[in-house]
């Protein structure tokens, strides 16, 4: 039954799952990019888990270069 269901809208929901990654990144990257945090103080935790993807964000937000100066990655 999930096959059946799921099935035709497989994409919708990975397309939808990806621009929920993109926007946590960009809600912890904020301060770093020069966007006021007001939970800064919280998202600052969760830098570490995000390093691992960054490069895949930042060029899929049409950035050829790490937006961030302390992080280079390309």
């Amino acid at each position: 039954m999930q096959e059946f269901y799921a099935g035709p809208y497989r994409r919708t929901f990975a397309r939808e799952g990806r621009d929920e990654d993109d926007f946590f990144t960009l809600i912890v990257l904020g301060e770093a990019l020069g966007v006021p945090d007001p939970a800064a103080y919280y998202t600052v935790e969760l830098l570490p888990a995000l390093y691992d993807d960054f490069h895949d964000w930042h060029r899929r937000m049409g950035m050829p270069r790490s937006p961030l100066d302390h992080l280079a990655c390309c």
